[in-house]
């Protein structure tokens, strides 16, 4: 499969604003409250300057070495956002390579990010992926560790704690995404009582769910397969 032409992705990105502003308007949210994030994973560089020529900053990747591949094929300023799994092996190239780490799952994690950010003079920030869909499939903190992370990640003197992440079991039941939202949602206005701090950024939602997520709360949507097209390399 070829890749899609500009045009093509303009035209796309206008049905994913439609989507959003809909979604918005049903819960009396303003559209500018969601932001739009790019995943421009296995698609090459020309996936990130489409997303850039059209006005978007930032943009999501899965992996350390497709960053590395395509940093210096990148016309413009970019935010580079890490949403998959993080090695621990692949820690000190994430703090050099990405500006927020949306992926934080474990405490061993926060420990190693927080020591690599120091060496590197750096105050990384980063969102606590909560496995909120109980899905043994996804990465994540369970809801029962939520406190214990956050305390771990606020204690953690070169790491900025923006808010959470979430993704949506994928199953058949309607309803899953929704309820996991939801509960990502409380979890987070949980944790701002506890704590006393704010935890702004809930990122949840993708092409198929994203109505949900807006109406659950979320701030970040995550999307690609509805900009691109399939995955593909190259």
């Amino acid at each position: 499969m070829d890749k899609i032409t500009l045009e093509s992705f303009i035209a796309n990105l206008g049905l994913i604003r439609g989507r959003i502003a809909v979604a918005c308007h049903e819960c009396s949210r303003d559209p500018s409250s969601v932001q739009l994030l790019p995943v421009t994973k296995t698609q090459g560089p020309w996936a990130v300057n489409f997303a850039l020529e059209a006005g978007l900053l930032s943009v999501g990747e899965n992996r350390v070495q497709e960053v590395k591949e395509k940093k210096s094929q990148i016309n413009s300023s970019c935010q580079w956002e890490l949403i998959g799994h993080l090695q621990s092996n692949k820690v000190k190239e994430a703090v050099a390579l990405f500006d927020r780490i949306q992926s934080v799952d474990s405490l061993k994690l926060i420990d190693r990010l927080d020591k690599q950010a120091l060496a590197a003079s750096k105050v990384m920030p980063i969102l606590l992926q909560c496995n909120a869909g109980e899905d043994p499939n996804k990465y994540g903190f369970l809801e029962s560790n939520m406190h214990a992370a956050l305390e771990c990640a606020l204690k953690a003197s070169n790491l900025k704690v923006d808010g959470l992440m979430t993704i949506a079991p994928l199953d058949q039941e309607a309803d899953s995404a929704r309820r996991c939202f939801d509960r990502l949602r409380c979890i987070r206005d949980r944790l701002e009582d506890e704590f006393k701090v704010p935890l702004l950024e809930l990122s949840m939602g993708m092409t198929q769910d994203l109505e949900a997520a807006i109406h659950a709360g979320s701030t970040i949507i995550r999307v690609g397969t509805a900009l691109y097209g399939e995955r593909l390399k190259g």
